[in-house]
């Protein structure tokens, strides 16, 4: 099995808008270096809401799904990204006590081998070294977050199995796999604590004052990659998402020059690796470079 002649990243994200607000930048810093990078999105966001109060009108929600895909197209080009779409239906946020029933045929209703079928395809088509995804919990427990995390598991073990879907191409098995760690307390607090310090009206307030540390997983952060510079290009490309943010709200209050200073890293978990690489570590391609030139 022959190594790609570059470097190839490829990150799974569960709907459109989510991988312009879990590790853009690091996809733009590496895009700038020369690697390829890849985005599969799994579900076409079609259950989900419109979060920009300016966009929330009847001819929005009428058309949010050919909407998210043309945003999804603008912030791809933002940040320099391929993207492909998995094909499956977004499964919406059950709300209420009892949560109601999923939709019939929604993605997060698909068993985990069926599922994972085109990712293992595209693994192997692709053949990146790289693979970044959601933990256990999703980041936040949407039920099509969960199922990324589990079909981005089985398929970057089964993707180098030549006995497992034998039909989707020839075995090719990454060399790591990446959990995003985007939301810590450390980082909340430091952040948090910075703009206070300069007179800046906090938001992380409320979140931070109802924070579960028995949650907290910053313990797990193993890998953390300097691209405070990519920073405008990440805001950019989420704001192109413009039915899923709103551009005054809580994610754009703190200003770029202060988390630069304070935290200018996005965060990962090594879950799993074939490589030798020494951890803390400050680049996802550690102990993948050797042999494999960037242009």
């Amino acid at each position: 099995m022959n190594a790609p002649d570059q470097l190839r990243l490829l990150a799974v994200h569960a709907h459109p808008d989510d991988e312009s607000s879990k590790g853009a930048a690091t996809m733009a810093k590496y895009v700038a270096e020369g690697a390829r990078v890849l985005v599969a999105t799994c579900t076409g966001g079609e259950r989900g809401s419109v979060l920009n109060p300016a966009l929330d009108r009847p001819e929005v929600w009428e058309r949010l799904p050919q909407i998210r895909t043309e945003e999804m197209a603008r912030a791809r080009e933002i940040l320099g990204v391929e993207q492909e779409w998995l094909g499956f239906v977004d499964s919406g946020l059950p709300e209420g006590d009892p949560l109601p029933p999923l939709p019939e045929g929604c993605f997060a209703l698909v068993p985990v081998e069926e599922a994972a079928a085109p990712l293992v395809a595209l693994i192997r088509r692709f053949k990146p070294q790289v693979v970044t995804t959601y933990d256990e919990r999703g980041g936040y427990p949407h039920p099509d977050h969960i199922k990324t995390h589990d079909i981005s598991v089985h398929a970057f073990e089964a993707a180098g199995d030549p006995d497992r879907y034998p039909e989707l191409g020839e075995p090719w098995q990454p060399s790591k796999l990446y959990f995003h760690m985007s939301f810590t307390k450390p980082r909340m607090v430091a952040t948090h604590e910075a703009m206070l310090a300069r007179g800046l009206e906090s938001p992380y307030a409320e979140w931070l004052a109802g924070w579960d540390d028995s949650k907290d997983i910053s313990h797990r952060v193993t890998t953390r990659v300097p691209c405070g510079e990519y920073f405008e290009l990440r805001d950019a490309a989420l704001i192109a998402h413009a039915t899923q943010v709103d551009p005054t709200g809580r994610w754009f209050a703190c200003p770029l020059e202060l988390q630069r200073e304070v935290w200018p890293t996005e965060d990962y978990e090594l879950a799993r690796s074939l490589v030798d690489s020494t951890v803390p570590e400050d680049d996802l391609f550690a102990g993948v470079r050797s042999g494999v030139p960037v242009p």
